[in-house]
């Protein structure tokens, strides 16, 4: 007999609690697994925060330091690019400088070369006069650099033709040729190209020079060809030269690298083909080198060509400057000069031509002198830049205001920007750049007094 509470009923109850308390058991093992689980995570994410922050920190921080490079980075380059804009300015306005006692110098020796007789006198002035020539060229270069990083020299592009160019090209050398025994050929072309007509005669000015004082026999030619392309032109310049090793073909174009010049001729300054490159970048045109050992070298310039057409007239085309001018002789001429070495060697120069010279410094001193003189010139010359802030320009017109006349009038000047040459141009004159050359002024003043 069975019970309540007999031994199987107890034996079944134990088993059910068993099963009760394993159940239970399981359901708190898998509720810690949970929660281990759950913490677990939860510290995996405050790691994964604290990295990420530690990464923004170092991020920030990088970022910092490269506006800190980036701001000092600007400050040098503002530096530099102001000490480039000042030894700029500096190398312009000492070169300008430079020019007047240079001007005073060949414009005096060029009256002294008439006052000398003996040969070996005329021979020593021969040799001031080669070495001030050499002189006035370092200036035009050093000045022509200062001025393309200054970006004071801007080309003007136009159509024109290279024979406007090559033809007067030929005859300023061929006499250079001549003296060295070399030949020079300059083939005619009726080719119209696209570039700035002042600094690609430098440019061409610059290789034939180059090739002349290099060659020791045989010749230089000069000429065109069509390409590379059907818009483009090639200007070539070809020498029988000791040629250009590879190594150096790149750095002869850089300043003051020279080569070994002929006997005839002295070293130049190595500066002539860095004017070359820095013009040719400027105007876009390509510059290119061929060379052999003791074969040669040819220089090549490529750019677009134009329709021939298009080619504007020359307002003021260029005339060949004779050496004998006649007409001077009691000629009444107004100075306006206010660098008195300048002054006194003009006015020896232009008396010894047999001209009444009156040299003043001043608008005001010109006006004062002709008042007292009662005297109406025939021609003024007048520097650009005088006393202060001073034009020429400004003077010329109001001696002109106060003679009641149109005096013909030309200015000198050291200043070489485009400015000095667009201001005279509006004005109607004529513009000399020192140092002056003695031929061109007596040309100049002839075709004025006639």
């Amino acid at each position: 007999m069975t019970g309540a509470g007999s031994p199987d009923d107890l034996q079944r109850e134990a088993a059910k609690l068993r099963k009760i308390n394993a159940a239970l058991m399981s359901r708190v093992e898998r509720s810690m697994d949970q929660q281990f689980n759950a913490f677990s995570l939860f510290e995996t994410a405050i790691a994964l925060d604290h990295q990420v922050r530690e990464r923004t920190r170092q991020l920030r921080d990088a970022l910092h330091s490269i506006e800190t490079a980036n701001k000092d980075l600007f400050r040098a380059k503002q530096q530099a690019e102001a000490a480039s804009s000042l030894k700029s300015s500096v190398l312009i306005s000492v070169t300008h400088d430079l020019l007047q006692p240079l001007n005073a110098a060949r414009l005096t020796l060029s009256t002294l070369a008439d006052e000398v007789s003996s040969d070996r006198g005329t021979a020593m002035v021969g040799q001031v006069d080669h070495s001030l020539a050499t002189l006035e060229d370092l200036l035009r270069s050093l000045l022509e650099i200062a001025k393309l990083d200054a970006g004071a020299l801007r080309p003007d592009m136009r159509p024109i033709l290279l024979s406007s160019l090559f033809e007067p090209l030929e005859r300023e050398f061929a006499p250079i040729a001549a003296r060295r025994g070399l030949s020079l050929r300059i083939c005619p072309c009726s080719v119209a190209v696209v570039s700035d007509a002042m600094m690609l005669r430098r440019i061409l000015q610059n290789l034939l020079a180059n090739a002349l004082r290099y060659t020791r026999q045989g010749g230089v030619v000069m000429g065109c060809r069509r390409g590379p392309g059907a818009d483009r032109v090639r200007i070539e310049v070809y020498d029988t030269g000791p040629g250009i090793p590879g190594p150096q073909q790149e750095a002869i174009f850089l300043e003051f690298q020279r080569g070994q010049p002929s006997a005839e001729d002295q070293a130049g300054f190595g500066l002539g083909l860095s004017i070359v490159r820095r013009f040719a970048n400027a105007l876009n045109h390509e510059v290119g080198l061929a060379s052999r050992m003791d074969h040669g070298s040819t220089f090549r310039l490529a750019l677009d060509r134009a329709d021939p057409a298009a080619v504007l007239p020359d307002p003021h085309p260029a005339e060949h400057v004779e050496h004998d001018f006649g007409g001077l002789e009691g000629a009444k001429i107004l100075l306006i000069e206010n660098d008195l070495a300048t002054a006194d060697a003009m006015v020896s120069l232009l008396e010894k031509w047999g001209c009444d010279v009156v040299a003043t410094v001043s608008t005001t001193d010109a006006l004062l002198r002709l008042s007292a003189l009662g005297a109406i010139p025939e021609t003024i010359i007048a520097d650009l830049h005088l006393e202060g802030d001073e034009s020429g320009l400004a003077a010329i017109r109001d001696i002109r205001q106060f003679l009641g006349r149109e005096v013909p009038a030309m200015i000198v000047t050291a200043d070489y920007s485009d400015d000095a040459a667009r201001e005279a141009s509006q004005s109607g004159l004529e513009i000399l750049t020192k140092p002056v050359r003695p031929a061109e002024l007596r040309a100049l003043l002839s075709f004025l007094l006639s």
